[in-house]
């Protein structure tokens, strides 16, 4: 039997998030087969809509392994000029997760993963930069288990947070982006993190579902140059199918001068270490999905909580641009929720996780 959430979140991604118009070009990528219903929605959806062309393709993680571990130089040199060629025809790019197993890479040859990252970075900056795109996740046992959840529990979770008004989300996020708009210094202070730096002439910019679902965060970038402190990480993070935890990093004028994970500092200073931009930050965020409030081992979902922020090592984003470029970017997540304050030059604007500045009290949520 259909899940009639399947049909409605395709519904919000292909009228909301990408806009899909009469005669666009639209390509559909999922790594994983589970995501198969969610496909034949988005399929069925952008052809009703009038598109004019509409690709989907499937992508198998435990297959690219080999990919990874068996690859001579001149294959991981080799750049796909076709797949450039064909992104630069796309208008409207979906892209779906719906892995088994989120540590099918974690043997996987890093250094050959660094390496390809490199090589293909020119196609990942096409879509971002030429195409309505959308990332998403596709509920299956393997991410319900990351969850700590059952099937039926996470797709409630995921469904829940993706399936919002975010019309009225958007508007709710205003309040927030004029306070960064003003703002030149921030300050986070909770249990082993004091951090400061400026924002200086760098724009807040809403994430209000458009190119990421779940989604629900305002960001904006530090002065590359001007982060001073210290920072614990409280939420688990998974980057190149590895999993850290308790990420701590030192900044002097800008740049991570020490980083520890318990049992994996050598290969967290490895990616860190991938170039120059890398040891710097490109995005800072705050979390406002009032459905997300636990971590799940899953990016998408981890960088949205409620009562969180994320400080990330490596590629700033064109929206918000603070100059710095990497091959890396790493959301890394501080929850704030019980212990932390959130500090706009001398205004209180969070604490413990809940906003206290009158104009951002309607993001709340109401429990």
């Amino acid at each position: 039997m259909k899940d009639p959430r399947v049909r409605q979140f395709a519904e919000v991604l292909v009228n909301y998030s990408a806009r899909v118009q009469p005669g666009d070009v639209v390509l559909i990528s999922c790594a994983g087969l589970e995501g198969a219903p969610l496909v034949k929605e988005l399929y069925a959806l952008c052809l009703e809509k009038g598109a004019k062309y509409v690709e989907y393709e499937f992508s198998i993680p435990d297959i690219g392994r080999y990919f990874y571990n068996l690859a001579n130089p001149d294959q991981l040199s080799y750049f796909p000029q076709h797949k450039l060629d064909f992104m630069k025809q796309v208008d409207v790019y979906f892209g779906l997760s719906a892995a088994d197993n989120s540590m099918v890479m974690a043997q996987a040859n890093q250094k050959s993963m660094i390496a390809w990252s490199k090589v293909v970075r020119p196609i990942i900056d096409q879509r971002v930069k030429g195409t309505r795109w959308v990332v998403t996740r596709y509920p299956t046992h393997g991410a319900a288990q990351e969850a700590r959840m059952s099937l039926d529990e996470y797709e409630d979770y995921l469904f829940a947070a993706c399936c919002m008004d975010w019309e009225e989300e958007s508007k709710k996020q205003d309040a927030l982006k004029a306070c960064v708009d003003a703002a030149d210094r921030v300050r986070i202070k909770a249990s082993d993190t004091d951090l400061s730096f400026s924002i200086n002439g760098l724009p807040g910019i809403k994430c209000d579902g458009r190119l990421n679902i779940p989604d629900g965060e305002v960001f904006t970038a530090p002065v590359r140059d001007s982060v001073e402190g210290y920072i614990t990480y409280n939420c688990p993070t998974v980057y190149q199918g590895k999993e850290f935890n308790n990420i701590r990093l030192e900044f002097e004028k800008g740049r991570i001068v020490k980083a520890t994970s318990p049992g994996m500092d050598a290969e967290l200073n490895r990616i860190l270490d991938t170039d120059e931009g890398a040891r710097y930050v490109g995005e800072f965020a705050i979390g406002v999905n009032p459905k997300i409030r636990v971590p799940m081992r899953n990016i998408l979902f981890d960088e949205k909580i409620f009562g969180s922020i994320h400080f990330t090592p490596g590629q700033a984003y064109d929206e918000c641009d603070n100059g710095n470029r990497s091959a890396v970017h790493w959301d890394m997540v501080k929850i704030l929720a019980g212990d932390g304050e959130l500090w706009f030059d001398d205004i209180l604007i969070q604490k413990d996780g809940r906003f206290v500045h009158g104009p951002l009290l309607g993001l709340n949520p109401g429990d």
